[in-house]
């Protein structure tokens, strides 16, 4: 479980799981303190970060060499109320073309990629 609170610091949130506790926050230029990073950044984080965690335990258990994967990711609005997300994938190391592909495959089963792709019922509860 996440919890998320937000007390009187303007927008700064405190998010906390398991042991961990990390902040999210907005820019100043949009009224926030910037102790962290945005929302967004965060979904963009967990897309990236699943991804190449998903890349890195497929290619060591193929034996692969793959020395480093590096992920940029942004976003933006797109047409008809939709967003898009860029994902641009670098491998380094010494791979095969075949191997390549292979990976090109298993970035899209990511279990964070499987979730954006496919539609999302979110569930509230509100309680007082």
């Amino acid at each position: 479980m996440l919890t998320i609170s937000l007390e009187k610091q303007q927008f700064q949130t405190t998010i906390q799981t398991r042991q961990h506790t990390f902040f999210a926050d907005e820019p100043q230029e949009l009224q926030g303190t910037d102790t962290g990073a945005t929302p967004t950044e965060y979904l963009l984080a967990s897309l990236g970060s699943c991804t190449a965690i998903t890349l890195r335990m497929y290619a060591d258990r193929k034996g692969w060499d793959l020395q480093k994967i590096e992920i940029n990711l942004s976003s933006e609005k797109g047409e008809n109320n939709t967003t898009n997300i860029q994902r641009d994938i670098k491998f380094v190391g010494n791979l095969t073309e075949e191997q390549i592909t292979r990976l090109q495959q298993v970035a899209k089963a990511c279990p964070v990629h499987k979730m954006l792709s496919n539609p999302i019922e979110i569930k509230d509860e509100f309680k007082v």
